[in-house]
């Protein structure tokens, strides 16, 4: 081989993997700021009876699919469905799990083993327990035939067993954009009647809400 065949091919060995290097570091760069920016939340408008107040940020979505649980139980001199649980599943909008959805009782003590709105981070294990502070049935937000829309304030928090804490930073979570899970318009009217019960599913947005001073990296659910 002749010195003018050499040169070039020990310049395109120095070459190629720099072009290697420099092409996975395009690929790095592109795909850093997909992550980091579907953090991002951004409340939809809701009805003064909900809004959450100055110095809390959203920091989490889930788009909740489940069930709203009904039992048939005597309400003064009448019958009545009344709400035990709701069984719901929370996605994020890459249709991953991010938490579960259901009532449970609050380990607070300050809470006196109160039954509270509770959710379980999937993946983390952390929980949160909150207690509504605020309901809307305003016909401009909320669809006929749909629950109503809530603000809830945190009550009760737990880590995970690893340290997760995800949902132990929540100060509040809004229930919107609900869609059906309203108690049967029958079924309930008699004493045969106690003890039935209703799965009614509905589906609903959950905004989880954090101290607007806390900078910890928000939890995508990834």
């Amino acid at each position: 081989m002749n010195s003018h065949t050499a040169l070039p091919n020990r310049t395109a060995r120095r070459v190629l993997p720099l072009a290697g290097a420099a092409a996975l570091t395009l690929a790095l760069t592109v795909a850093l700021p997909q992550s980091a920016h579907a953090a991002h939340v951004t409340p939809p408008p809701v009805p003064d009876d909900v809004k959450v107040e100055d110095g809390n940020r959203a920091f989490l979505l889930g788009h909740g699919v489940g069930t709203q649980n009904y039992i048939c139980l005597p309400s003064g001199a009448t019958f009545a469905w009344t709400l035990f649980t709701p069984e719901a599943t929370l996605f994020n909008d890459h249709f991953k799990q991010l938490t579960t959805h259901f009532f449970s009782v609050n380990p607070n003590p300050a809470d006196n083993g109160a039954v509270r709105a509770t959710w379980q981070h999937s993946r983390d294990t952390s929980i949160v327990w909150a207690a509504v502070t605020g309901i809307s049935t305003d016909s401009r937000f909320v669809a006929q035939g749909a629950v109503a829309w809530l603000r809830l304030q945190q009550v009760g928090r737990q880590e995970g067993p690893g340290g997760g804490d995800t949902l132990a930073v929540t100060t509040f979570v809004q229930r919107v954009n609900t869609e059906g899970g309203v108690a049967p318009a029958t079924g309930c009217a008699q004493l045969a009647d106690v003890g039935k019960k209703a799965f009614v599913p509905y589906k609903a947005d959950y905004i989880f809400y954090k101290a607007a001073g806390d900078d910890d990296d928000d939890d995508l659910g990834n």
